[in-house]
């Protein structure tokens, strides 16, 4: 795959749209499923995903074939959202509703039969909790756990995107999981010590 990509890469950077086409066709979901977990925002990720093929396609001539194309796309988004991110005055919240469902296909973390409603209200109550505690994670570990956990990339990946050593990715990832972890605990005290009467 990475030949071809690096084939379509060069066919671009020579003045190909075709070829620059099918880069965007390739990775646009991908970049925009990225960019929409980093800034939890629909019309900021769909602004992400353009400026990110914008720097693609002005850097085409700096793109080096003997790197995975994936992660030299991935890490332009990720320093877009990262950038996006750091321009934000921070509106973190605990209750953030969910937009119409929007992101439940995104956070799908959990396996589920979806036998029963009442089932499903328990995953959709579970995925809304890990959405907020992905909202609330400090910048340096939201990047790093969202590449591994929802894009499923591996250690060295993570550290080609960000460009740091496998060693901060690691310790940036267990610092993150631990983050969670308390988080979603704090949550579940807040819910066992104030239940719902009916």
């Amino acid at each position: 795959m990475n030949f071809v990509e690096a084939r379509l890469a060069k066919l671009a950077s020579n003045g190909d749209r075709n070829a620059f086409a099918e880069l965007v066709e390739l990775y646009k979901d991908k970049i925009f499923h990225l960019a929409y977990r980093m800034l939890n925002n629909k019309q900021e990720a769909e602004d992400a995903v353009q400026e990110t093929f914008l720097r693609v396609y002005t850097n085409l001539h700096r793109y080096d074939e003997n790197q995975k194309f994936s992660t030299w796309i991935f890490r332009i988004g990720t320093n877009l959202c990262i950038d996006k991110l750091r321009r934000r005055k921070p509106t973190y919240s605990l209750d953030a509703e969910m937009t119409d469902g929007e992101g439940n296909d995104y956070y799908a973390m959990l396996p589920s039969d979806e036998d029963t409603p009442e089932k499903q209200l328990i995953v959709s109550e579970t995925q809304a909790q890990i959405h907020r505690a992905i909202e609330t994670l400090p910048e340096k570990y939201k990047s790093v756990v969202i590449l591994r956990y929802l894009h499923d990339m591996s250690l060295q990946e993570i550290s080609d995107v960000l460009d740091m050593p496998v060693t901060t990715i690691k310790t940036r990832v267990h610092r993150g999981r631990e983050y969670l972890r308390k988080r979603l605990e704090q949550e579940e005290q807040v819910v066992s010590t104030n239940p719902v009467r009916i």
